[in-house]
Protein backbone atom coordinates (compact mmCIF):
# COMPACT_ATOMS: atom_id res chain seq x y z
CA UNK A 1 0.00 0.00 0.00
CA UNK A 2 1.53 3.37 -0.77
CA UNK A 3 1.93 5.80 2.33
CA UNK A 4 -0.93 8.20 2.60
CA UNK A 5 1.10 11.38 3.17
CA UNK A 6 -1.64 13.28 5.12
CA UNK A 7 -1.04 11.03 8.03
CA UNK A 8 1.47 12.75 10.37
CA UNK A 9 3.16 11.83 13.61
CA UNK A 10 3.79 13.98 15.79
CA UNK A 11 6.56 14.89 18.07
CA UNK A 12 4.69 16.63 21.49
CA UNK A 13 6.73 18.26 24.19
CA UNK A 14 4.92 17.82 27.30
CA UNK A 15 5.51 19.91 30.65
CA UNK A 16 7.95 18.91 33.15
CA UNK A 17 6.22 20.22 36.18
CA UNK A 18 4.21 22.74 36.08
CA UNK A 19 1.57 22.45 33.81
CA UNK A 20 0.64 25.87 32.90
CA UNK A 21 3.75 25.36 30.48
CA UNK A 22 1.40 23.21 28.25
CA UNK A 23 0.80 25.12 24.95
CA UNK A 24 -2.53 25.76 22.81
CA UNK A 25 -0.87 24.20 20.24
CA UNK A 26 0.35 21.24 22.45
CA UNK A 27 -3.42 20.66 23.41
CA UNK A 28 -4.67 20.72 19.95
CA UNK A 29 -2.72 18.25 18.26
CA UNK A 30 -3.17 16.01 21.37
CA UNK A 31 -6.76 16.74 21.34
CA UNK A 32 -7.14 15.59 17.04
CA UNK A 33 -5.05 12.77 16.54
CA UNK A 34 -6.10 9.70 16.50
CA UNK A 35 -4.04 8.30 18.83
CA UNK A 36 -1.57 9.09 21.55
CA UNK A 37 1.46 7.20 21.95
CA UNK A 38 2.83 7.55 25.93
CA UNK A 39 5.75 6.35 27.31
CA UNK A 40 3.39 5.48 30.12
CA UNK A 41 0.00 6.11 29.78
CA UNK A 42 -0.84 6.33 33.80
CA UNK A 43 1.31 8.88 33.90
CA UNK A 44 0.31 10.86 30.58
CA UNK A 45 -3.38 10.58 32.05
CA UNK A 46 -2.80 13.15 35.05
CA UNK A 47 -2.06 15.27 31.93
CA UNK A 48 -4.85 14.68 30.00
CA UNK A 49 -7.09 14.61 32.56
CA UNK A 50 -6.29 18.01 33.60
CA UNK A 51 -6.90 19.38 30.02
CA UNK A 52 -10.05 17.14 29.18
CA UNK A 53 -8.27 15.21 26.54
CA UNK A 54 -10.33 11.96 25.76
CA UNK A 55 -7.68 10.62 22.72
CA UNK A 56 -7.22 7.04 22.63
CA UNK A 57 -3.80 6.28 24.09
CA UNK A 58 -1.20 2.97 23.97
CA UNK A 59 1.84 2.60 25.70
CA UNK A 60 5.36 2.83 23.18
CA UNK A 61 8.32 2.28 25.56
CA UNK A 62 11.93 0.91 25.79
CA UNK A 63 10.36 -2.40 26.27
CA UNK A 64 7.83 -2.54 23.26
CA UNK A 65 9.46 -0.01 21.03
CA UNK A 66 9.73 -2.45 17.86
CA UNK A 67 6.55 -3.81 18.02
CA UNK A 68 4.77 -0.44 18.87
CA UNK A 69 6.13 1.16 16.06
CA UNK A 70 4.43 -1.45 13.70
CA UNK A 71 1.27 -0.78 15.25
CA UNK A 72 1.96 2.79 14.74
CA UNK A 73 2.70 2.66 11.34
CA UNK A 74 -0.64 0.42 10.66
CA UNK A 75 -1.76 3.60 12.13
CA UNK A 76 -0.49 5.81 9.77
CA UNK A 77 -1.10 3.64 7.01
CA UNK A 78 -4.92 4.48 7.74
CA UNK A 79 -4.51 7.64 7.55
CA UNK A 80 -4.83 8.42 11.28
CA UNK A 81 -2.58 10.86 13.24
CA UNK A 82 -0.22 9.75 15.86
CA UNK A 83 1.46 12.06 18.55
CA UNK A 84 4.19 10.81 20.40
CA UNK A 85 4.75 11.94 24.11
CA UNK A 86 6.91 11.01 26.70
CA UNK A 87 6.29 11.34 30.63
CA UNK A 88 7.73 14.77 30.80
CA UNK A 89 9.46 17.03 27.95
CA UNK A 90 10.39 15.75 24.42
CA UNK A 91 10.35 12.60 23.37
CA UNK A 92 13.83 11.40 22.29
CA UNK A 93 15.85 13.32 24.42
CA UNK A 94 16.83 10.45 26.68
CA UNK A 95 13.74 8.56 25.91
CA UNK A 96 12.07 6.41 23.47
CA UNK A 97 11.08 7.18 19.70
CA UNK A 98 14.36 7.38 17.89
CA UNK A 99 13.46 3.61 16.31
CA UNK A 100 10.14 4.69 15.68
CA UNK A 101 11.02 8.24 13.87
CA UNK A 102 13.23 6.09 11.82
CA UNK A 103 10.50 3.73 10.65
CA UNK A 104 8.88 6.62 9.85
CA UNK A 105 11.00 8.41 7.76
CA UNK A 106 11.69 5.11 5.51
CA UNK A 107 8.06 4.64 5.44
CA UNK A 108 7.77 8.23 4.11
CA UNK A 109 4.99 10.25 6.41
CA UNK A 110 5.37 13.22 7.73
CA UNK A 111 6.81 14.11 11.05
CA UNK A 112 5.78 16.88 13.06
CA UNK A 113 7.57 18.50 16.30
CA UNK A 114 5.60 20.41 18.66
CA UNK A 115 8.16 22.50 20.53
CA UNK A 116 7.67 22.48 24.50
CA UNK A 117 9.45 22.97 28.01
CA UNK A 118 12.74 20.94 27.92
CA UNK A 119 14.71 20.27 31.07
CA UNK A 120 18.16 20.65 30.07
CA UNK A 121 17.68 23.98 28.63
CA UNK A 122 15.96 25.32 31.25
CA UNK A 123 18.90 24.25 33.65
CA UNK A 124 21.64 25.26 30.84
CA UNK A 125 20.16 28.95 30.82
CA UNK A 126 20.13 29.48 34.36
CA UNK A 127 23.42 27.59 35.46
CA UNK A 128 25.83 30.61 34.92
CA UNK A 129 28.01 28.51 33.11
CA UNK A 130 28.74 29.56 29.12
CA UNK A 131 25.87 28.96 26.72
CA UNK A 132 27.64 29.69 23.17
CA UNK A 133 28.64 25.79 22.86
CA UNK A 134 27.45 22.90 24.89
CA UNK A 135 27.32 19.62 24.41
CA UNK A 136 23.86 17.11 26.05
CA UNK A 137 24.88 13.97 27.03
CA UNK A 138 22.12 12.80 28.87
CA UNK A 139 22.61 9.82 31.50
CA UNK A 140 25.84 8.07 32.51
CA UNK A 141 25.69 4.73 31.81
CA UNK A 142 24.49 2.94 35.41
CA UNK A 143 27.50 0.87 36.36
CA UNK A 144 30.19 2.98 37.95
CA UNK A 145 32.75 1.56 35.73
CA UNK A 146 31.15 2.74 32.68
CA UNK A 147 30.24 5.77 33.81
CA UNK A 148 33.95 6.76 34.48
CA UNK A 149 35.26 5.69 31.33
CA UNK A 150 32.50 7.66 29.58
CA UNK A 151 33.55 10.98 31.63
CA UNK A 152 36.90 10.10 30.96
CA UNK A 153 36.09 10.71 26.89
CA UNK A 154 34.73 14.24 27.83
CA UNK A 155 37.15 15.39 29.86
CA UNK A 156 39.08 17.46 27.16
CA UNK A 157 35.76 19.02 25.93
CA UNK A 158 36.12 22.77 25.98
CA UNK A 159 32.01 23.24 25.65
CA UNK A 160 29.79 22.99 28.98
CA UNK A 161 28.35 19.63 30.06
CA UNK A 162 24.89 18.74 30.24
CA UNK A 163 24.10 15.68 32.13
CA UNK A 164 20.87 14.17 33.46
CA UNK A 165 20.57 12.30 36.68
CA UNK A 166 18.28 10.04 38.74
CA UNK A 167 18.20 10.97 42.85
CA UNK A 168 19.32 7.83 43.84
CA UNK A 169 22.69 7.94 41.94
CA UNK A 170 23.38 11.74 41.80
CA UNK A 171 25.85 11.58 45.14
CA UNK A 172 28.05 8.93 43.61
CA UNK A 173 27.80 10.80 40.10
CA UNK A 174 29.00 13.93 41.51
CA UNK A 175 31.47 12.53 43.19
CA UNK A 176 32.41 10.23 40.28
CA UNK A 177 32.36 14.36 38.31
CA UNK A 178 34.91 15.73 40.49
CA UNK A 179 37.25 12.40 40.68
CA UNK A 180 37.62 12.37 36.72
CA UNK A 181 36.89 16.08 35.73
CA UNK A 182 38.57 17.78 38.23
CA UNK A 183 36.81 20.77 40.77
CA UNK A 184 34.91 22.48 37.86
CA UNK A 185 32.78 25.22 38.23
CA UNK A 186 28.93 23.47 37.83
CA UNK A 187 25.15 23.52 38.94
CA UNK A 188 22.72 21.07 40.20
CA UNK A 189 18.97 21.89 39.10
CA UNK A 190 16.30 19.81 40.60
CA UNK A 191 12.40 19.89 40.27
CA UNK A 192 12.53 22.19 37.36
CA UNK A 193 9.06 24.39 36.89
CA UNK A 194 7.93 22.95 40.34
CA UNK A 195 7.04 24.01 43.55
CA UNK A 196 10.77 23.02 45.07
CA UNK A 197 12.90 24.02 42.27
CA UNK A 198 15.84 24.94 43.60
CA UNK A 199 19.50 25.27 41.72
CA UNK A 200 22.88 25.16 43.25
CA UNK A 201 25.66 26.70 42.16
CA UNK A 202 29.52 26.66 42.77
CA UNK A 203 32.08 24.14 42.35
CA UNK A 204 31.62 19.67 41.78
CA UNK A 205 33.79 19.74 45.17
CA UNK A 206 31.22 21.85 46.97
CA UNK A 207 27.89 20.34 45.38
CA UNK A 208 29.86 16.55 46.72
CA UNK A 209 28.71 18.31 50.15
CA UNK A 210 24.82 18.08 48.87
CA UNK A 211 22.74 15.08 50.52
CA UNK A 212 19.17 13.55 50.33
CA UNK A 213 18.15 15.18 47.26
CA UNK A 214 15.02 14.62 45.88
CA UNK A 215 13.35 14.74 42.37
CA UNK A 216 14.66 14.94 38.61
CA UNK A 217 18.22 16.49 38.17
CA UNK A 218 20.07 17.97 35.69
CA UNK A 219 23.78 18.60 36.60
CA UNK A 220 25.81 21.07 34.08
CA UNK A 221 29.35 21.23 34.26
CA UNK A 222 32.10 23.60 33.43
CA UNK A 223 33.88 22.80 29.73
CA UNK A 224 38.06 22.25 29.82
CA UNK A 225 39.55 25.71 30.24
CA UNK A 226 42.75 24.36 30.30
CA UNK A 227 45.32 25.64 27.98
CA UNK A 228 46.05 23.56 25.31
CA UNK A 229 49.72 23.14 23.57
CA UNK A 230 49.30 24.19 20.07
CA UNK A 231 51.79 22.77 17.81
CA UNK A 232 54.26 24.10 15.07
CA UNK A 233 52.46 22.36 12.36
CA UNK A 234 48.92 23.57 13.76
CA UNK A 235 50.38 26.97 13.82
CA UNK A 236 51.55 26.72 9.91
CA UNK A 237 48.25 25.73 8.98
CA UNK A 238 46.13 28.33 10.49
CA UNK A 239 49.07 30.71 8.71
CA UNK A 240 48.37 29.50 5.60
CA UNK A 241 44.79 29.82 6.17
CA UNK A 242 45.33 33.80 6.69
CA UNK A 243 47.34 33.66 3.60
CA UNK A 244 44.74 32.28 1.48
CA UNK A 245 42.66 34.91 2.17
CA UNK A 246 44.65 37.72 1.06
CA UNK A 247 47.36 38.35 4.00
CA UNK A 248 50.90 38.39 3.51
CA UNK A 249 53.23 35.39 4.71
CA UNK A 250 54.74 38.45 7.04
CA UNK A 251 51.16 39.79 8.31
CA UNK A 252 49.56 36.29 9.19
CA UNK A 253 53.08 35.35 11.19
CA UNK A 254 52.31 38.60 13.64
CA UNK A 255 48.64 37.56 13.40
CA UNK A 256 48.98 33.89 14.36
CA UNK A 257 52.18 34.71 16.93
CA UNK A 258 50.04 37.14 18.72
CA UNK A 259 47.21 35.09 19.15
CA UNK A 260 48.86 32.02 20.62
CA UNK A 261 52.04 34.17 22.37
CA UNK A 262 54.45 32.85 20.02
CA UNK A 263 57.78 34.09 18.68
CA UNK A 264 56.94 35.82 15.51
CA UNK A 265 60.16 35.54 14.03
CA UNK A 266 60.27 31.81 15.13
CA UNK A 267 57.52 31.04 13.21
CA UNK A 268 57.69 32.83 10.00
CA UNK A 269 61.51 30.99 9.72
CA UNK A 270 59.43 27.76 10.39
CA UNK A 271 57.19 28.72 7.36
CA UNK A 272 60.28 29.70 5.13
CA UNK A 273 61.73 26.47 6.26
CA UNK A 274 58.79 24.22 4.74
CA UNK A 275 59.51 26.09 1.12
CA UNK A 276 57.35 29.07 1.28
CA UNK A 277 59.18 31.55 0.31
Amino acid sequence: MEPNNKATLFLVATPIGNLNEVSGRCLEVLRNVSVIACEDTRNSQKLLSHFDIHTRTITYHNFNERQSSKGILSLLEKGEDVALISDAGYPLISDPGYLLVNEVIDAGYKIVTVSGPNAALNALVASGLPTNHYLFYGFLNAKQSQAKKELESLKGFPYTLIFYEAPHRIEKTLKLMYEVLGDRKACLARELTKLHEEYHRGTLKELCGLHDLKGEMVVIVEGDTSEKEVSMEDLLKEMDLLIEEGQRAKDAAKTVSEKYEVSKNQLYQAYLKEGNK
